[in-house]
């Protein structure tokens, strides 16, 4: 097994590039902030950017937890890869990755100034330190459960490859808790309008009569109590009420919508 680094200082971009180099030097198999990632899916791990201060962002980026290292250990043993790609801010971090996680010293370093411009560099820098978003070289579909409410964003990189067709790569926007000067939550009211305006875009829904949120760490579940046109197909608009609101509240605030319960409380004719 081959074990390659990918170096840069915070906020240079290195996630960002990671796919893309990765794909280039026909690596599989990445090490980036607790996770283990293999074409775009997460393998084993967990998060560093789920972390809610910087201190246990970095433990976790190092794998200090016995748990976290064996269970990303088991996954490398697992896959057997011919060679990884691990990703960090300075040498001294990739090689401490390497030792507590058991592969073979690193055969060479890529530095990120050597893949990228200063353009390049300054915007990805603006981008972490003055909005506090974060890349995750995966599909936000893979993460929903793990960063509900955290901004997540897909970003989808389009990349011409050597058939001459074009490759999307999508890789995932978050904000974590420790970019911010303080605590960030999304207020139960806030859902409560986006769900209040659903009436107006259902034919058949007459009125929202009452609405509550339950939230939990992998996401959240919306009840709603409605009163609707006698001779409309129930179930139909139910349906339409689940899925036009888990598009909006999700849209509007990345939370991860686990059920929609619907109950139709009044039948009007």
């Amino acid at each position: 097994m081959k074990t390659v680094a990918l170096i840069g200082k915070s906020g240079t971009g290195k996630s960002y590039q990671a796919l893309n180099l990765a794909k280039g030097k026909d690596i599989n198999y990445i090490i980036d902030d607790g996770l283990f990632i293999a074409k775009n899916k997460i393998l084993a791990g967990k998060s560093a950017k789920r972390q809610t201060t910087m201190v246990g962002a970095v433990k976790t980026a190092l794998y200090t937890d016995e748990d976290h290292k064996n269970e990303v250990m088991a996954a490398i043993r697992s896959q057997n890869p011919d060679c990884i790609l691990v990703i960090g801010t300075s040498e001294n971090m990739v090689d401490k990755i390497i030792k507590r996680l058991e592969l073979p010293k690193k055969d060479y370093a890529i530095y990120i100034e050597q893949i990228t411009n200063e353009k390049e560099r300054e915007t990805a820098g603006k981008q972490r330190h003055q909005l506090g978003k974060h890349v995750i070289p995966v599909p936000t579909v893979q993460l929903k459960h793990e960063f509900s409410g955290y901004f997540m964003d897909p970003l989808k990189i389009f990349r011409r490859i050597s058939s001459g067709k074009h490759e999307i790569t999508e890789k995932t926007v978050v904000r974590p808790t420790y970019s911010y000067l303080g605590d960030y939550f999304i207020s139960e009211r806030v859902i409560v309008d986006i769900v209040g305006h659903m009436p107006s875009s259902i034919k058949g829904l007459e009125e929202i009569l009452k609405i509550s949120v339950i939230s939990g760490e992998k996401g959240i579940d919306i009840h709603v109590d409605i009163s609707v046109t006698f001779d409309y197909n129930l179930m139909k608009l139910a349906k339409q009420l689940q899925i036009k609101t888990k598009k909006e509240v999700e849209k509007m605030t990345a939370l991860n919508v686990l059920n929609i319960h619907v109950y139709i409380r009044n039948i009007i004719q």
